[in-house]
């Protein structure tokens, strides 16, 4: 039996025990509220029949630190509560149910109301550590066209490893990570997931994709790329280069929606009330990321003399952001299996170019050959990336507008 079947005030177990001995009814009208209003001053509701304390039992560390009913209503509705389930301890939704459990907090525990916490500012730890990827990369980029031959293989692979290291700290500290002390801790009943490693070969692609898609597509490669500017198997260093440097402008909105979020919960008088506030707050703070990664790439692609290639690095971009945005909030199985099916998608149009030579194989080829010669190269991870970033902007903008996704959780017991 669940948790809240065993605290359902009309469930038959309760009703041979005399805990429930009031039907559950719907508040439609002031007799309704007047009526609730005397069961909560009944006497009676403090004993074994008292659904609500019960409730509040197991959420204790949660109805001793909320610093008002809202906080209670994210939580609740974090671990599952409905308003069907609310309707059970005879409220009309988790709102009214938070507010008489908010109510009470004082009265049934010993512990005083906290204070609301302080905002979240600005560290000057993280605000380096976002800008480091970014330079880092700009130094690998100077020391790729400033070397020649080894040296310019080991300049490749030290920049990588540092850039590689540089936004693995930055995605521990701040905004963007993913555990903290102003940050919220992975929801209940969440499964865990990993985008490292699509991460990486997402990045990776980006960098040497497009290059070896065209070569495979003309019978080779014939050798590993070099980095020279007449190499077959070319770099695409303009939009990792963009993306490198969007480490910065990505913590300074999931920065802003944080803040922006918190205050929307401080003010908001319900869980629709709270939702529709976050909606257009979540949006806005996407457009502004997308409108600065478009700018960088636009100034990359001035200072390196190459195509920017928009479409391809805004939707790898969106895609990125829209999965850290869910994984610092606790969100880590959709980010994983979104980049995972993207990841493989591109995989799969490099393979089958590849599997077309063998004998009886060549239609493999024939679809990615299309879309390379109607679109060009980058058609094909633009496509897979758009799509990917469609599908987890629709599904963030249904998991973090919920106020339990910027409200902290208890702990599991």
């Amino acid at each position: 039996m669940s948790d809240l079947e065993e605290l359902d005030p009309t469930a038959p177990e309760a009703v041979a025990e005399g805990k429930a001995a009031v039907p559950v009814t719907e508040d439609n009208g002031p007799a309704s509220r007047d009526a609730a209003a005397e069961r909560k001053a009944s006497p009676t509701r403090r004993g074994a029949g008292d659904p609500v304390k019960a409730l509040m039992h197991r959420h204790r560390e949660l109805c001793e630190r909320a610093v008002d009913p809202l906080e209670i209503a994210a939580g609740l509705e974090a671990h599952g509560i409905t308003d069907r389930t609310a309707a059970r301890f005879r409220h009309r939704d988790v709102f009214s149910l938070a507010e008489e459990m908010y109510a009470r907090v004082s009265r049934d525990g010993d512990t005083p109301l906290p204070t609301p916490p302080a905002a979240a500012r600005v560290r000057a730890d993280w605000v380096l550590l976002t800008l480091l990827p970014g330079a880092l990369c700009a130094a690998a980029v100077a020391a790729l066209q400033l070397t020649r031959g080894q040296p310019r293989l080991f300049a490749g692979v030290a920049g990588a490893l540092a850039v590689t290291l540089a936004l693995r700290a930055a995605l521990r500290r701040g905004p963007l990570s993913r555990t903290g002390p102003d940050r919220p801790g992975p929801r209940p009943g969440a499964a865990s997931g990993r985008t490292t490693p699509w991460t990486l070969w997402l990045v990776g692609y980006a960098l040497l994709g497009d290059g070896l898609l065209r070569s495979a597509l003309a019978g080779g490669p014939d050798a590993l790329p070099t980095g020279t500017p007449g190499d077959p198997w070319p770099l695409t260093t303009t939009p990792v280069l963009a993306l490198a440097l969007a480490c910065a402008p990505a913590a300074w909105t999931a920065h802003l929606l944080t803040v922006r979020a918190r205050r929307r919960l401080a003010s908001s008088r319900g869980l629709e009330d709270f939702a529709a506030a976050a909606r257009p707050l979540l949006l806005g703070t996407f457009a502004l990321f997308l409108g600065a990664l478009t700018g960088l790439l636009t100034l990359c692609s001035a200072v390196r003399g190459e195509s920017a290639a928009y479409a391809q690095a805004l939707a790898l971009g969106a895609l990125l952001f829209l999965a850290r945005l869910l994984t610092t909030h606790g969100f880590t199985y959709a980010p994983a299996v979104v980049l995972g099916a993207t990841a493989t998608a591109e995989a799969v149009a490099l393979a089958s170019v590849f599997a077309s030579r063998l004998p009886g194989l060549g239609f493999l080829a024939t679809p990615v050959q299309t879309l390379v010669t109607t679109w060009g190269a980058g058609s094909v991870p633009a496509l897979a990336c758009t799509a990917a970033a469609l599908a987890l902007l629709v599904h963030t903008v249904r998991k973090l507008t919920r106020a339990s996704a910027h409200a902290p959780t208890e702990p599991a017991v």
